[in-house]
């Protein structure tokens, strides 16, 4: 018995699915005549870039397309197992060879991508100057890696993910052909799951159909494959972005026990973060894609609970008492002139000499004080600003721009963002008027400040930061003498 994905595979260009921008603009060209030597078809996995190329390899040459037929001059190759410049070379002797039935000799080379450097050279030389009878279709999923040079010698077409509607609508067809009984909603399972993919989806149907003779429902495909519930996924997405360490940990370890994957909740926070993005969700999607093997559920765990533990802290620093202010700090006795040292070294002590009686020194007059101006807000480095966070964020939207601002010292005084570089370089690339932009946007509107190379955050704001602190958390907290964050 043949797989759904292979039996209901396209032999024609009207049976193809979703891929109107790519099939119409083929059809013409086959109507007016106008080939091309090299086509390259661009998209994601499953969604008919080999499927298509059969049916035009077949269309140009008038034969008719059978799934299992094997025409001489359709030569099918794999490009991950055959990337190398020695099966391109053999490629270039045999393509000088004319077609035996057809009017055209048509190489479809699959995942392209794949071809070695060498190889690619080897391949450009045939695309700048093929013979007439000689078509070229390049598939990849990885456009990025295909050398400029061939792409363009080449027609780009560019196929796409299937939209929900469409693909929930061909699974129904498909399902009252095979007879297969299935809830709307199981339907809409597979298709999310399928993620715009008609074979991972086809086979998603395949594997289920056989679950139950009677109606499929929605419970029995989310048991099936292993899938969380939907409500499942957003406590756990909320109970992380809210700081509820205990909460978010149990729910963890609740999907863990009924045998879902901790690749497969990752997989499903991130579908519905992307699915509705908040501002609090988007710090998640730096950490989560990389929950994999080894330690899958140790990273789950370490990603969510320390994102919640982060807004706990956050909250405990804004909900804090300030400290008030009071009083005048003591005078600080000027030091000693250098005449009055001269003076006191010209003059030699005898040894034998009686000490000088000691006289009290004259009582200052009492003089009021000034009055004590209105002090300013006391700047924080760290504590009131999420330095980790800032950095995730603007990683997401620049890793170098980031990399430089990881350098910096910083000081956060409630309004600004003040970064001290310690290079010249630094401080050039911070300071660039695009780069400045990215930082504003990471730290969600703030505003942004370069220091001058050399300068450091105060440390006098940061001693009384330290002394408000210590005097809540019972003197438990000392600076480390070097200027630093003491968290």
């Amino acid at each position: 018995m043949k797989a759904l994905y292979r039996k209901y595979r396209p032999t024609s260009l009207e049976e193809v699915v979703g891929q109107e921008q790519v099939t119409k603009v083929l059809d013409s060209s086959l109507k007016a005549g106008k080939i091309q030597h090299a086509y390259l078809f661009v998209g994601p996995r499953g969604c008919g870039k080999t499927s298509v190329a059969r049916i035009f390899a077949h269309a140009v040459n008038g034969f008719k397309y059978e799934l299992e037929d094997d025409y001489v001059d359709i030569i099918e190759i794999d490009g991950a197992s055959n990337r190398g410049i020695d099966n391109i070379r053999e490629l270039r002797e045999k393509v000088m060879i004319a077609p035996t039935t057809g009017k055209y000799k048509v190489y479809i080379i699959d995942e392209v991508h794949m071809l070695t450097k060498e190889a690619f050279n080897a391949l450009l030389k045939t695309l700048e100057e093929p013979p007439e009878h000689a078509i070229f279709i390049m598939a990849t999923t990885d456009f990025y890696k295909v050398p400029v040079t061939i792409v363009s010698r080449a027609q780009t077409y560019t196929f796409k993910l299937a939209d929900p509607n469409t693909m929930l609508a061909h699974l129904k067809g498909i399902c009252e052909k095979e007879g297969i009984k299935i809830e709307d909603d199981a339907l809409s399972v597979i298709v999310k799951r399928g993620g715009g993919s008609f074979r991972d989806s086809l086979s998603l149907l395949d594997q289920i159909s056989t679950l139950s003779q009677d109606l499929i429902t929605k419970d029995l495909v989310v048991s099936a494959l292993g899938l969380p519930e939907t409500e499942k996924v957003s406590e756990i997405l909320n109970a992380a972005t809210n700081g509820d360490v205990a909460l978010t940990g149990n729910l963890i370890k609740e999907s863990l026990a009924t045998g879902i994957k901790p690749e497969t909740i990752a997989e499903e926070l991130i579908n519905q973060i992307l699915a509705e993005p908040r501002p609090e969700y988007l710090p998640l999607l730096a950490k989560l894609p990389e929950v994999r093997a080894p330690f899958a559920e140790a990273k789950l765990l370490t990603t969510l609970c320390l994102k919640a533990s982060s807004v706990t802290q956050a909250a405990f620093v804004a909900a804090r008492p300030t400290m008030p202010t009071t009083g005048v700090r003591p005078a600080v006795a000027p030091a000693p002139s250098v005449a009055s040292m001269q003076a006191m070294s010209a003059t030699p002590t005898p040894a034998t000499a009686a000490p000088a009686p000691v006289q009290a020194a004259p009582t200052p007059a009492i003089e009021s004080p000034a009055p004590a101006a209105k002090p300013a807000p006391a700047p924080v480095s760290g504590a009131d600003f999420d330095w980790e966070a800032f950095l995730e964020r603007a990683k997401a939207l620049n890793d170098a721009v980031a990399m430089q601002a990881r350098k910096c010292q910083h000081l956060f005084d409630g309004n600004t963002l003040t970064l001290y570089p310690d290079k010249n370089i630094t401080k050039t690339i911070l300071s660039r008027d695009g780069n400045k932009k990215i930082l504003i946007e990471a730290g969600g509107g703030v505003k942004i400040t370069i220091a001058e190379v050399g300068d450091t955050p105060n440390a006098a704001p940061k001693d009384e930061l330290l002394s408000k602190i210590s005097d809540i958390m019972g003197g438990k907290v000392e600076n480390d003498g070097q200027g630093g964050n003491p968290f």
